[in-house]
């Protein structure tokens, strides 16, 4: 699992950061979260395929986190793409995007698929044999989705040297993968255990972002591998947190810590503050495991 940060700064993009938007790539998938302005820019420095890209995740409909979306849609279109495109965002995303495509006569040469939400709890939006996602509701000033990535519990690995000394035949490699007795060269009946290992736990990610100060999201993201939680404001300017409903850093790590989270990735920057670390100097002595996110910036979860 491997978080890559396109953008993480709140409101404007500035000569050097980009509003936000993450690239997720977990067990084949490449999760597209947020898109504000310039991420097609980020993507292209980030070297990635867009063609990978089949899933994009919308947190809300305020512009530093979806404005790049049409811009990348019409990109996807002059490439060529011929993959379906799904969208999941609030009610409206819809409507927003294909109303620029109708009145610039550019649709799509592939189906743009997209799934609305309007649910104020959690929703799971996508599944296969290896990952989950599923929503966040988070308190915004308008309606906004957090988004939960968990892997599934993947295959067992073969240990080979008890493999072969239990005299398997490789044709049963595979099924013991999935967790399978088989039966040896001498039609001996061999467990599963004493010839593979237990696979690595499953790795969980959450994106928490904007929101303010939410404690109802702790029995859902309980324990996930690693937290993205939004830190716009410093304890100096907490008082603008019940205006504009986001989150101190402070706060941001006392979430992590009662939710016992094992990384926390502060983002969402307020462009007010000259030095990033101050954000650090506040959550640490909370929670300690706690580090900033940065464009371009790779996290290996």
């Amino acid at each position: 699992m491997t978080l890559t940060i396109l953008g993480c700064h709140a409101a404007t993009p500035r000569t050097f950061h980009n509003p936000t938007a993450q690239l997720l790539e977990v067990r084949g998938h490449l999760f597209l979260i947020d898109c504000g302005e310039g991420t097609q820019v980020a993507l292209r420095k980030s070297k990635v395929k867009f063609a990978r890209v089949k899933h994009i995740f919308i947190s809300h409909l305020h512009g530093d986190h979806f404005f790049g979306l049409i811009g990348l849609i019409s990109t996807f279109t002059l490439l060529g793409r011929e993959a379906d495109l799904h969208v999941y965002g609030p009610k409206g995303i819809k409507e927003i995007i294909t109303i620029q495509l109708k009145l610039g006569k550019a649709w799509t040469n592939y189906n743009l698929i997209f799934h609305e939400l309007d649910s104020k709890s959690p929703q799971l939006l996508f599944e296969d044999e290896k990952v989950e996602v599923h929503t966040i509701p988070l308190d915004h000033r308008v309606y906004t989705n957090g988004f939960l990535f968990k892997e599934k519990l993947g295959e067992r690995k073969l240990n080979i040297e008890a493999a072969v000394a239990a005299k398997i035949d490789n044709s049963y490699f595979r099924k013991l993968k999935s967790g399978a007795d088989v039966v040896n060269l001498k039609g001996k009946l061999i467990s599963n255990e004493s010839v593979t290992f237990p696979p690595d736990p499953p790795k969980s990610y959450a994106f928490c972002s904007d929101t303010a100060y939410c404690p109802e999201i702790i029995p859902q993201i309980q324990g996930v591998t690693a937290l993205y939680h939004e830190a716009t404001f410093l304890e100096e300017h907490k008082h603008l947190c019940e205006k504009t409903k986001h989150t101190t850093a402070q706060e941001a790590a006392t979430i992590a810590r009662d939710a016992k989270v094992g990384q926390l990735i502060l983002g969402h920057f307020s462009t007010r503050y000259d030095r990033l670390d101050r954000y650090l100097d506040e959550a640490q002595p909370i929670f300690e495991n706690t580090q900033l996110a940065e464009d371009f910036k790779v996290f290996e979860i």
